[in-house]
């Protein structure tokens, strides 16, 4: 499969030649504005130029997202303007609304510089429009673009999805560039089977198959998410990935990376004295997060611009709302995708002009997301894999030649475990292995109604179709037809005789019709992101405020006042479905939000290196971990005292650890005189 790829490092074309090919416009802008390209840039506009689908694999803050754009760019500011109906040319698929709006606001940047660049050679401006499409996108404005196509859309794979099910896929058929962004996060998912097939059904809308650039600092390997990227032609029953140029450029990224534990023993924290007032000042604390808010306060204000992720919502707001307790003024707000869409475009726009220090995040604020002021990073808690490390740490310096610098707070003994091999592998680059799922056929169903629901199809279509995404390769006809057997009603038992059928399935004539239900269907359950149950959170007027847990929302009482996105709510009503609240700023909050199942899982790759871990410090003895600890593994002293005392008391417990090799079984009695059994593996949330 590899032979349908090329590959090769950026650096060997000439500086000057790599600008030769744009317009004069566009080289006058450039030039101005940047010192010279990237090795991205130059490696991906060779490649894009040439007309190729083209993989883009380059460290955060490398310009590999320019390198995308500006040949579309350029191209759209040098050829004629076609007829409106063909205006939209250039599809830019997000894997999150936030960065969807934030290349939004970065193009028009470049847009105005070739523009007045344009100007000032005497050929005239372009006049080139842009336009997003996501689940916030208000209907006025659906209906505008439908009139009026901008040149450049901005969407997510859920709302192309609905595209393609609807009238706007009109809009569609002019499209020449799709750009794929942070694709190895959709790559590993049921999100990005979904995509791969709505790849496919825009290229049979389109006059000629639209190139396709992926870009990602974070994939391994290339190879695999290039033919997920290209997808492949069936001939003869075999499927051949189409071909597929990947630049892979250097990782020169400096990273600064600091595991910080602010306690001498974790395990009992009220043992620090206070280093002013002495040992019997205050009374004991029986929590490490007494000794932390201190150290993460001082770190905000010393710096310009933080960002401080942590692995779900509620710590996030916990966080935020304890750091402005402590401060005494709000110097943190919450950011997560439970805050609504406007709430979290303020927060980002105050933490980029300066005027909030930071932004409490959950996953919402990693990807991409371009905070060229940030200028430190602070992970609470192990970020579970070195990809998703990597994401965080580089949103500060966010810019061509900047370290990235951030500070590792692990809350607890096995936490400060997991963070010390993710920071370690994250410096070595060792980034998790991405697998395609295979053939999901809950996501081949939807698209199929999808498919029906906008015109007759023959069934040969529709799996030729399906077969030349990379995740259904290998789809056998059988698994199809069993597909096109539930959604036309022949189901396998009685019991599932009440559902109703959605196609009509001619086995004579080979083809598929829609019943009537089947595009409401399609239209109302898009994509694979699950509906967790939560609770909308409106204002009197309609305004969105964000989601709730639905056992909170049980837990609640009108007149109750929480904290949302860091700003208090006051709870005026509780129906079915919602949640209305007004604001309440200056009330006391009673409750702070909480969300079920929000921790993050730690891939098999990274368990597995714990374990390898585990098993390498547990031979040494004390004295010798923690010197390695420190020397090897960068720890400062208080992490590794910390980190070896915690390997040496549980193999003193147990007479042995869990490592890659081994599972331990631990039994005890709790509290109340009750046997519990406890197992003690590395390989984390997928294996237990």
């Amino acid at each position: 499969m590899a032979s349908g790829f090329q590959s090769r490092a950026p650096g060997t074309l000439d500086r000057v030649t790599a600008l030769d090919r744009f317009s004069a416009a566009t080289r006058d802008w450039f030039s101005a504005t940047f010192p010279e390209p990237t090795a991205a840039q130059e490696g991906g506009w060779d490649a894009i130029a040439g007309g190729r689908h083209t993989l883009i694999h380059a460290p955060t803050g490398s310009g590999k997202t320019l390198a995308a754009f500006l040949w579309a760019l350029d191209r759209l500011a040098a050829e004629p303007t076609p007829t409106e109906r063909e205006r939209c040319r250039v599809l830019y698929v997000s894997p999150l609304k936030a960065l969807a709006y934030d290349i939004d606001r970065n193009l028009r940047a470049p847009l105005r510089g070739i523009a007045n660049a344009a100007e000032r050679l005497g050929v005239g401006a372009p006049d080139i429009t842009t336009a997003m499409r996501t689940g916030d996108t208000p209907a006025d404005e659906r209906r505008r673009m439908l009139r009026h196509p901008p040149d450049i859309l901005i969407t997510t794979p859920e709302s192309l999805y609905l595209m393609l099910t609807s009238q706007v896929r009109e809009v569609l058929a002019s499209v020449r560039w799709v750009i794929v962004d942070e694709i190895h996060s959709v790559a590993a998912t049921k999100r990005g089977a979904h995509l791969a097939l709505s790849l496919e059904r825009l290229d049979e809308l389109t006059k000629a198959p639209a190139q396709r650039v992926g870009l990602s600092a974070t994939q391994r390997p290339l190879e695999r998410i290039a033919a997920f990227l290209g997808g492949g032609d069936v001939e003869d029953g075999t499927w051949t990935p189409r071909p597929v140029e990947i630049v892979d450029a250097p990782r020169d990224k400096e990273l600064e990376l600091e595991v910080v534990v602010p306690v001498d023993d974790m395990t009992r924290p009220e043992t620090d004295a206070d280093p002013l007032t002495g040992p019997t000042a205050a009374p004991p604390r029986r929590s490490i997060w007494p000794a932390m808010y201190p150290e993460l306060l001082e770190l905000i204000r010393s710096h310009r611009s933080t960002i401080l992720f942590a692995n779900s919502r509620g710590l996030v707001e916990r966080l935020a709302g304890e750091l402005n307790a402590l401060a005494g003024e709000e110097v943190a707000k919450a950011h997560h995708g439970s805050v609504s869409r406007e709430q979290r475009l303020e927060i980002e726009d105050a933490l980029k002009r300066g005027t909030l220090p930071c932004v409490c995040a959950t996953s919402s604020l990693e990807l991409g997301v371009d905070m060229e002021a940030v200028d430190l990073v602070i992970l609470v808690e192990s970020p579970t894999s070195v990809a998703r490390g990597l994401q965080r740490v580089g949103r500060a310096g966010h810019q061509v030649g900047a370290a990235s610098r951030a500070k590792v707070f692990p809350k607890h003994r096995g936490d400060l475990l997991e963070a010390a091999v993710v920071v370690d592998r994250m410096h070595d680059g060792l980034i998790e292995e991405t697998s395609i799922p295979q053939n999901p056929l809950d996501v081949l169903a939807q698209q199929v109604v999808a498919m029906v629901a906008m015109e007759d199809r023959s069934v040969d279509d529709v799996y030729a179709l399906a077969r030349r995404a990379a995740n259904y390769a290998d789809l056998g006809r059988g698994p199809f037809e069993s597909v096109l057997d539930m959604l036309a009603g022949r189901f396998p038992s009685d019991d599932f005789a009440e559902l109703r059928p959605r196609l009509v399935w001619d086995r004579v004539e080979g083809t598929l019709t829609a019943r009537g239900n089947a595009r409401m269907l399609a239209v109302t359950n898009p994509g694979t992101i699950p509906d967790r149950g939560l609770y909308r959170v409106t204002l009197p007027e309609g305004g969105r405020v964000g989601e709730l847990d639905e056992e909170m929302v049980y837990e609640s009482r009108v007149g109750d006042v929480f904290v949302l996105g860091s700003s208090t709510w006051q709870i005026t009503e509780i129906t079915n479905d919602r949640v209305v609240v007004v604001p309440a700023p200056g009330e006391p909050a009673a409750r702070m939000p909480f969300w079920k199942g929000d921790t993050l899982g730690r891939p098999l790759e990274t368990g597995r290196a714990l374990g390898a871990f585990v098993r390498e410090i547990g031979r040494l003895d004390t004295d010798a971990a923690t010197e390695t600890l420190v020397r090897r593994y960068r720890l400062d002293s208080r992490a590794a005292t910390n980190l070896a005392s915690f390997l040496a008391e549980e193999k003193e417990a147990t007479g042995t650890l869990p490592t890659d090799r081994t599972i331990v079984l631990e039994k005890f009695r709790d509290e109340i005189g009750d046997w519990r059994i406890v197992l003690l593996s590395p390989f984390g949330a997928r294996i237990h």
